[in-house]
């Protein structure tokens, strides 16, 4: 970097930063990559429980399905790198993957530091500056033609206008042909997630959108939920009502907590529930045998009680429930827990099924920003050129990654968004730094 000039700088060192930066040095700019933490890829550290859930090798037409926002927006971005050239990508670099269960790719370690030093060795690479511990204070842009003059701190809302550097918290001014935002959104905010790109794009004269977590635990209303923390259950079925209708119905795994409920399948509701849980609280049930219809199930509680009928329910019926959900199941069937098998009635049993096949709940509200995977809402598409990642109100600034308005269900589909919208801006400023 010359004169405190280069051609291409990245604010933000996190998925999509990371793989913007590469992307652009790869094609011969000459790139700077500022991050405000202490470390690349703090946020990258702590997905998939720290295992890392990279991305998701499905096909290609599958992903989008995954995307309930603005899933048309990422066409030519997930097209032009999909989950399977993302995996072929990492393998290419060092790292070796795997992939489980729901098509879910983790490093074959499971230990996602070994994403974020790929990631790092690939920079190197590429022959991409890293300045660390440097924050940025605004996105500097002048009058697109001659007579050119810098607007230091002067907010840029017109279009005709292009990107020409970045001041940093220092006062320094560092100047650029490019300018790559991939700051993030407002999730987990002690990881540096603190909104700082949308405060450059609403100076650029972008619009955005509302934003609120998701991919977030639930917050429920009946105590009884929060006895059984701790307690995982599988291959169970989430409804979600708003008054009668159902809005959302998913199959899989979740747990509960002391406020609530979470886990995959919980995660991905709130993703679906949004706008419903603006307006107050929704009616939700579990079917906790969604394998069995109402008569074999009444069966299988029969044939349970049958085997010990002098013992009290309660020491029995932990065959059929798990031993955190039995004292809970009993209380809302209105059956005492000391209460011999053999006194137990047929309308008791029945109320048993009913809470089995509908174990019903009040979804309160969603988990906040320290507990959301990712954000919703954010830099507006609609301003935003899907095949370059470039605005369209300056020329010469880009956005990739969870600052835009564009967010996607867990199991490695948000992490994809990012190496394939990074990689997208990255070569497109590469490509507009040449042009001077």
């Amino acid at each position: 970097m010359k004169d405190n000039s280069t051609d291409v700088i990245v604010i933000g060192g996190g998925a999509s930063g990371m793989m913007a930066a590469e992307a652009a040095g790869s094609s011969g700019a000459e790139v700077v990559l500022l991050e405000k933490n202490e470390k690349l890829g703090k946020k990258i550290y702590i997905t998939g429980k720290g295992r890392c859930n990279f991305t998701n090798a499905c096909e290609t037409e599958d992903f989008f399905t995954n995307v309930p926002c603005n899933p048309s927006f990422l066409y030519s971005s997930i097209y032009g790198f999909d989950p399977y050239s993302a995996i072929a990508w990492f393998e290419e670099h060092g790292l070796r993957t795997k992939v489980e269960r729901g098509n879910r790719a983790f490093p074959e370690s499971d230990h996602a530091s070994d994403v974020t030093r790929t990631l790092s060795g690939a920079l190197k690479d590429a022959g991409v500056t890293v300045r660390l511990n440097t924050e940025v204070r605004e996105v500097l842009t002048e009058k697109a033609g001659p007579g050119n003059s810098e607007t230091e701190g002067e907010k840029a809302g017109a279009e005709g206008r292009r990107v020409c550097g970045v001041r940093l918290s220092s006062g320094q001014v560092l100047r650029a042909k490019a300018v790559i935002v991939a700051t993030g959104g407002l999730s987990y905010p002690g990881t540096g997630s603190t909104g700082d790109g949308y405060r450059f794009a609403e100076s650029a004269g972008h619009s955005i959108t509302s934003r609120t977590p998701s991919l977030v635990p639930l917050r429920c209303a009946e105590e009884d939920l929060f006895q059984m923390q701790g307690l995982s259950l599988k291959n169970v079925t989430l409804r979600i009502f708003s008054g009668k209708k159902k809005i959302h119905e998913g199959f899989g795994e979740m747990m509960f907590t002391h406020f609530g409920v979470t886990g995959p399948l919980v995660l991905t509701a709130s993703a679906e529930i949004q706008e419903q849980i603006r307006k107050g609280s929704l009616p939700a049930e579990i079917d906790l045998k969604p394998a069995l219809p109402p008569e074999k199930l009444d069966a299988r509680i029969l044939r349970a009680l049958l085997t010990n009928p002098n013992k009290e329910i309660r020491n029995v019926i932990g065959a059929v429930y798990p031993a955190k959900m039995v004292p809970v199941m009993l209380k809302r069937s209105g059956i005492d827990p000391e209460k011999p098998v053999h006194d137990v009635t047929k309308t008791e049993r029945s109320r048993m099924a009913e809470n089995t096949k509908h174990f019903r709940f009040t979804i309160t509200s969603l988990g906040g920003w320290n507990e959301a995977v990712i954000t919703h809402g954010g830099v507006s598409v609609r301003e935003i050129d899907p095949g370059s990642m470039e605005s369209k109100k300056v020329r010469g600034l880009f956005f990739a990654g969870e600052v835009l308005d564009v967010d996607a269900y867990t199991g490695g589909f948000n992490l994809q968004i990012a190496w394939a919208t990074g990689r997208t801006a990255g070569y497109a400023a590469a490509e507009r730094s040449e042009e001077g």
